[in-house]
């Protein structure tokens, strides 16, 4: 994955869409594109698929374990609205750099 500051040039409309998409409906869309051929080897979309499956799978855990914790307290509000500016984010293009998250995804080499 390159710098944020760093504006890729190979990316196409349908790229950032499908990068927002993964952001917003995750964890279900990035597993769809997993399934995609065509999708799943675009590098922009394979360097946000990967953080936005882990990222939902994380905070959807989360989620569960405070509802239990805290009932009646809504966290995934919150948690869309994360979700919605990394979207946003990439949709406009570029990288987004999850703290913890995206040097995992590096480490892992699926970016």
């Amino acid at each position: 994955m390159t710098d944020q500051n760093v504006e890729p040039t190979d990316i196409t409309s349908d790229d950032k869409l499908w990068c927002a998409l993964t952001y917003i409906f995750s964890p279900i869309v990035p597993v769809i594109i997993l399934l995609m051929e065509d999708k799943k080897d675009r590098p922009f979309i394979k360097a946000h698929n990967m953080q936005a499956l882990i990222l939902g799978i994380v905070l959807w855990v989360i989620n569960v374990v405070l509802s239990f914790v805290y009932v009646g307290v809504c966290t995934s509000g919150l948690t869309l609205i994360l979700m919605i500016y990394y979207g946003y984010t990439a949709y406009q293009g570029k990288y987004v750099k999850i703290p913890v998250i995206t040097d995992f995804v590096k480490k892992q080499g699926w970016e």
